[in-house]
């Protein structure tokens, strides 16, 4: 179902809970892979992916459809897992390498990659970069999302995404080159 017929149902008063369970539908696999790229952990990757449908259930009737539906979600999810690791940092007064000695453990007993060395590594290498940069390699790589779609997910110019990738696929080569 398209997005706007998604939203023509939400509209209405009696449809609205089934525009809403259409819309988890569609979207709930998406974010949760996101997110779970972002966190790693399964149980705070699940908890954060309910939290952002609930917030997408509060807000929806304010969508303005200024940007797609699927960018409003995007930009609500990248928000999200970004507070989350800030909260999760503060909250445990971990300095940023403990947060990522965490997910770099959590991620070799995870079952969301395969055993594979070079993988593993690979997921490794992307633990050590700031969550902004990793955010935008994982909607890049992973995602396979366009700059422009990325751009308008995070509110940042094309050239500037183009260099971030790029560095960010340069130091995974360094990173595999030296591990």
């Amino acid at each position: 179902m398209k997005d706007e017929e998604i939203l023509a149902l939400f509209a209405q008063e009696s449809t609205k809970q089934r525009a809403f369970q259409l819309l988890v539908n569609k979207y709930q696999e998406k974010v949760y892979g996101m997110v779970r790229k972002m966190l790693i952990d399964h149980d705070d990757s699940d908890d954060l992916t309910q939290d952002i449908f609930i917030k997408v259930w509060k807000n929806l009737d304010n969508f303005r459809a200024e940007s797609g539906l699927f960018t409003w979600i995007y930009r609500i999810t990248t928000n999200e897992c970004l507070n989350f690791l800030k909260k999760k940092r503060r909250k445990f007064f971990l300095p940023i390498h403990n947060v990522q000695k965490e997910l770099t453990q959590k991620l070799s007993e995870s079952s969301l990659i395969s055993a594979d060395e070079i993988q593993l590594k690979f997921q490794q290498a992307l633990l050590i970069w700031p969550d902004k940069q990793r955010l935008v390699f994982n909607m890049r790589y992973f995602e396979d999302l366009s700059y422009e779609e990325i751009s308008n997910v995070l509110g940042t110019s094309v050239g500037a995404l183009k260099a971030s990738y790029h560095l960010a696929a340069k130091k995974i080569e360094e990173f595999l080159q030296k591990n």
